[in-house]
């Protein structure tokens, strides 16, 4: 089997102080790729800051052999973003790969959650994949080539209890990764998500005793693949928990055609329509958008065709 390398690939890596951050960063190092190790230090919530954790990770990578520099600018700001990957340039002159990793947790119930908080997750996440993804993507388009991952989660996907905030923030994440994956497929840009879970500091406060292992090593080849040139997979949502690699997707029921519809009409359809027995998936790359509506007019035509035929 071809071991798959890095050489002369600079990554940057957001939130890789710590946990599946690092985790990404040592393997892509120690695979030959430069990286920019991007961390403020800040707590759970994204409060206070500290050099340490980046300077760390790359002091590791340094005293392995590899290349690194640490940088601590914060993704929640447009100017933190471009100069995230301004350090790439200024250090390595070129970026190539971009994982956003970053991210934190303030929970609170519907009832009583902050506008603040919600705000606060949704900078680093969501808002903070675009302010890195932004500066990075022209680059990556001029230069024809690109691999760009960013981090969703079951709770974006599914939802969770406790933290809407952080459920809106990843479930976004999964819209804003399909447009840079249909824009950038033209360039040899590829974006997909990964869908991790991983016993981290994200875990504070949880029963793990009972987890199966869920260490970041079983996440980390995921992203490494994801982010190979060899790899073609393309605006996709890869999932990576306790050893199981799967995909994700957005599915449809066929549904029910009608050329009219009442309340009562939607009352008594309603099962029909919802059953998901023969589901669609329309595949966001090359055209999931146009698949979805040239189905949709499709069907509309028939059922105009038909119900005129009977008419």
């Amino acid at each position: 089997m071809t071991i798959l390398r890095y050489d002369d690939r600079v990554a940057v890596i957001t939130g890789a102080g710590r946990g599946l951050g690092r985790a990404y960063a040592l393997m892509l190092a120690e695979r030959g790729a430069k990286i920019v190790v991007n961390d403020t230090g800040g707590s759970l919530t994204g409060d206070g800051a500290s050099t340490a954790p980046a300077q760390d990770v790359a002091a590791e990578i340094a005293a392995a052999g590899g290349e690194a520099v640490a940088n601590c600018d914060s993704v929640t700001t447009a100017a933190g973003g471009r100069a995230i990957v301004q350090a790439a340039l200024d250090h390595f002159g070129r970026i190539d790969i971009v994982i956003h990793n970053a991210g934190t947790v303030r929970r609170g119930s519907l009832k009583e959650l902050s506008y603040e908080d919600f705000d606060a997750v949704l900078d680093v996440h969501l808002r903070g994949a675009f302010h890195v993804v932004r500066p990075a993507f022209p680059l990556m388009c001029d230069a024809g080539y690109g691999r760009i991952v960013l981090t969703s989660s079951i709770g974006g996907m599914y939802g969770n209890r406790g933290v809407a905030n952080y459920a809106a923030a990843k479930a976004g994440l999964i819209g804003l990764s399909n447009a840079v994956a249909l824009e950038g497929a033209g360039d040899g840009v590829l974006c997909n998500v990964i869908v991790p879970s991983a016993v981290t500091r994200m875990a504070e406060g949880l029963d793990v005793s009972a987890y199966p292992p869920m260490g970041p090593e079983l996440v980390a080849p995921v992203v490494g693949y994801l982010t190979h040139e060899s790899c073609r997979v393309n605006g996709e949502i890869l999932i990576a928990i306790a050893g199981r690699v799967a995909r994700a997707v957005v599915a449809e029921s066929p549904g029910v055609q009608r050329v009219a519809w009442t309340v009562e009409d939607v009352a008594e359809q309603l099962y029909a329509a919802r059953d998901l027995s023969a589901p669609l998936v329309f595949p966001a790359v090359p055209d999931g958008h146009a698949d979805h509506i040239r189905y949709s007019f499709e069907s509309a035509a028939w059922a105009i065709k038909e119900n005129a035929h009977h008419g």
